[in-house]
């Protein structure tokens, strides 16, 4: 876990309690263990030692203080001399001797008074100097590769420029708002929490305060184990019972609780932004959106915890419970009058989080001609599996999905793989089944040098159409597993970002407690998420590092950003295998790559939004390369003036453009939904966006971001999308023109046999 910023944490209510807080477990056992196992179970081998234990020092370190804003050259210096690699207390070895907490409360007790240092200081210059915002400075907009400061007085300084710039930045954005506002005719919706700038900046660094001061033993040993993990590589971490349990609800896409989405507020309530559609909250009927929790009675025996000011990851494990048993929250309700409260009880229960399983849409395309192309698009946010029982299963529900869309008649099918971060390996070597039938999936290396490979064992597939896969920089894992297989055995195009993540390993959750003596409490020992793994595709190159570059690539502006495994710190090494046994892939040819890849190309030239997207990698990279801000307003007003006349300037332009193309849109496409809601509908559902957008969670209404005229991508179908189904529809037309050339091959070689 790292501690980045004081903003608002977001997260959902999930998982079943093993008990809450006070845990008896001894940390320092829970470091040996960690220590041994990693030096016996992790993929690379890594030897404890000096130069571990300056990148576990390092990691810890930038985890806490990543922009280099509270500790100062100092305090570095210190904690490098009596724990670094030529120190003789080193981490790796007090991890051993069973004594890591000591030096990791040492270093995360001095940063929570460097954070209250900072904090006052921040509160007295906000609260008692003129800012005029005339001064002609700069702030380095990244402070990731800055020097420490080398004492108070200079981190003073850097401080005081980080005030400015947050006051200028606050005071801007909250009469830019007030601009859309009244051009609108609304009302400007800041004017709701009556807080200035100054107050606004204050409350927000207070709230930073609280959480790190509500810290417990078990959130210190989580940032130091992280820290120890990921000095490995970036994918191997500790897990507190907390985090694994948020885990585990990723993974099998489903959780135990009352079905909310909470948010930090700056006043330290805990406020429902968002209420899961049938889940147990909407059942039982009181808690509404925009209510205060402030304090919970987690077996609802009368014993209320107050929850103000409360990091909330605590709040989450005081509501969480077993499955059929109460909660009871005291919230101030939103419609209430001030000071008003209200004692809710929810029976927990079992919420399935409909909006990150698989989906699909069924797209009706009129062509020039008068005919009609039906093209199938299936969303994958995920490759979620519940290991215990098999349900959910990302497979299964993607066959379900496959098989109505076959009965609808597609003559093509889109696999979205942008934004799925993986999951489990297995469902991977499955689905792929579904598309190329028997055959070699991924191969799996141990650390010992041993490979395995992974097959479907899919007879034949289910599908054997035309196929396109579209991915982007946050499509990692078992998605680059997935699209990987498909592009080297010649099954589908691939169009998307200029490559995916590029995380080419495996990790294995191994539950610290099992290394426990007998006499030792395990309860909160946590877990061990280490790679054990690196796999490769069946073409016997590693997804690691280099990702799976697709056959198309848009333009993104993620291309500017450092996004993917090569921006990691210990990131393991790109490599080869040999091909996998068994491996054959379809000819080429029967993609028609060059031809649809060169009109694809002529339509992203061409098209002005792909333009717009040219032009924000260049003015981003630039502005990356300068890493700096301007603390004076005139020249803060010009730049925002540009951007704001760049804007409007793009929008009126849109509004223009997306009208026509809305229009054609109404005549060329039908949309219709598929959700695993839908399967057994006798004819499915026109889409409607705006209401299937709330389909399975009611969420609040961000009346900023209302504010925004930008107008929306015409008919849902954002640039990539809308590019992708082009490609899609040629390589249809492609694969029909040539079907009977091939059958004719067919038949003429039936015949010479």
């Amino acid at each position: 876990m790292k501690i980045t910023s004081p903003l608002m944490a977001l997260v959902v209510l999930v998982g079943c309690s093993n008990g809450f807080l006070s845990a008896k477990t001894d940390f320092n056992d829970v470091g040996k263990a960690m220590a041994v196992m990693l030096q016996n179970k992790h993929f690379a081998g890594i030897e404890f030692d000096a130069e571990l234990s300056d990148q576990i020092l390092d990691d810890y370190i930038a985890d806490l203080d990543p922009a280099k804003l509270y500790f100062t050259e100092g305090d570095v210096d210190g904690f490098e001399r009596k724990y670094g690699g030529e120190a003789d207390f080193r981490l790796d070895e007090l991890l051993l001797e069973e004594k890591g907490m000591e030096p990791a409360i040492e270093i995360y007790s001095l940063f929570a008074d460097r954070v209250r240092e900072r904090v006052t200081f921040v509160e007295n210059a906000v609260a008692k100097e003129q800012f005029d915002f005339t001064e002609d400075a700069t702030l380095m907009r990244s402070r990731k590769k800055a020097k420490w400061a080398v004492d108070k007085q200079a981190i003073q300084e850097v401080w005081r420029k980080q005030i400015v710039e947050e006051l200028l930045s606050e005071q801007m954005r909250r009469e830019a708002i007030q601009r859309l506002a009244e051009k609108q005719g609304k009302e400007n919706p800041l004017l709701k929490d009556g807080k200035e700038p100054r107050e606004a900046i204050i409350q927000r660094y207070q709230r930073f305060l609280k959480d790190i001061e509500g810290a417990d033993e078990e959130d210190i040993a989580s940032y130091f184990f992280s820290a120890v993990a990921r000095a490995h590589d970036p994918h191997t971490d500790y897990l507190s019972v907390r985090q694994l349990e948020r885990f585990e609800m990723g993974l099998q896409n489903q959780l135990i609780g009352i079905g909310a989405l909470l948010q930090t507020e700056d006043d330290g309530s805990t406020k429902i932004i968002g209420i899961v559609v049938n889940g147990p909250a909407e059942k039982q009927g009181e808690l509404q959106l925009n209510d205060r929790i402030v304090a919970v009675d987690h077996l609802n025996d009368g014993n209320l915890v107050d929850t103000l000011h409360m990091k909330i990851d605590h709040v989450v494990e005081l509501i969480r419970g077993q499955q059929d048993t109460q909660v009871r929250l005291k919230v101030e309700p939103a419609d209430g009058a001030p000071g008003e409260v209200r004692q809710i009880v929810i029976t927990r229960d079992k919420v399935d989080l409909k909006d990150e399983a698989a989906s699909a849409e069924v797209i009706k395309m009129q062509q020039p001609d008068g005919s009609q192309r039906t093209m199938g698009w299936i969303t994958l946010p995920s490759f979620y599996l519940d290991f215990n029982d098999g349900n959910p299963s990302v497979y299964e529900d993607v066959r379900k999905l496959l098989e109505r869309l076959i009965k609808e008649g597609v003559d093509g099918v889109a696999l979205d793989l942008r934004g799925n971060g993986g999951g489990a390996l297995e469902e991977v070597r499955r689905m792929t089944g579904l598309f190329i039938g028997r055959g070699p999936v991924v191969q799996v290396k141990q650390g010992w040098g041993a490979v395995e490979v992974k097959e479907s064992s899919r007879r034949a597939p289910l599908y054997n159409g035309p196929l396109l896969i579209v991915t982007d920089k946050t499509s990692a894992s078992a998605s680059e597993i997935l699209a990987g297989a498909l592009q080297d055995y010649n099954r589908a195009i691939l169009v998307g970002e200029s490559s995916t993540y590029g995380k080419g390993t495996v990790q294995q959750p191994m539950d610290i407690g099992r290394f426990f003596k007998f006499f030792q409490d395990a309860d909160r020992a946590g877990t061990l998420k280490a790679t054990v793994q690196k796999f490769y595709r069946v073409n016997g190159s590693s997804t690691q590092l280099e990702g799976v570059v697709p056959d198309i690539v848009v333009p993104s502006l993620t291309d500017a950003l450092e996004i993917g495994e090569e921006y990691q710190d210990h990131a393991l090494a790109h490599d080869l295998i040999a091909p996998a046994k068994g491996f054959k892939p379809l000819e080429r040819d029967g993609l028609f790559i060059n031809e649809i890849a060169a009109k694809s190309q002529k339509r992203i030239k061409e098209s002005k939004d792909f333009s717009y997207v040219r032009e924000d990698i260049a003015r981003t990279m630039e502005r990356i390369e300068k890493n700096v801000v301007s603390l004076n307003r005139e020249k803060r007003q010009e730049e925002l003036d540009d951007s704001e006349a760049r804007r409007a300037a793009r929008n009126q332009e849109r509004r223009e453009r997306y009208a026509v193309v809305e229009a054609e849109d109404a005549k060329r496409f039908s949309f219709y939904r598929l959700t695993l809601d839908d399967l057994e509908r006798e004819v499915l559902e026109e889409v409607d966006r705006k209401r299937d957008a709330e389909a399975n969670m009611r969420r609040v209404k961000d009346e900023v971001a209302d504010l925004d005229d930008t107008p929306e991508w015409p008919s849902g179908l954002d640039l990539v999308k809308r590019e992708s189904l082009s490609v899609l529809s040629d390589l249809i037309a492609k694969t029909v023109e040539a079907a009977p050339v091939a059958n004719f091959k067919k038949e003429e070689s039936a015949q010479a046999q």
